[in-house]
């Protein structure tokens, strides 16, 4: 009985392991305020109001 448990922990850790080894940084986008066209580098939306305008970037300063 305890060796299953084992097993089955065993399993479970390398499931995860590999999950967590194939996770990757989210990309950097140019956002543009529809308000006044301000541009803003960020991974996600700042609030409501702005759109993506380039992208994707691997670095936060949205240079390629």
């Amino acid at each position: 009985m305890m060796r299953r448990q084992t097993v089955y922990v065993a399993a479970l850790a390398l499931g995860l392991w590999g999950a967590v080894a194939q996770a990757a940084p989210a990309p950097w986008y140019w956002w543009v305020s529809k308000v006044d066209e301000q541009r803003v580098c960020a991974q996600s939306m700042p609030e409501q109001g702005w759109e993506r305008a380039e992208g994707p970037f691997t670095r936060s300063d949205c240079q390629r």
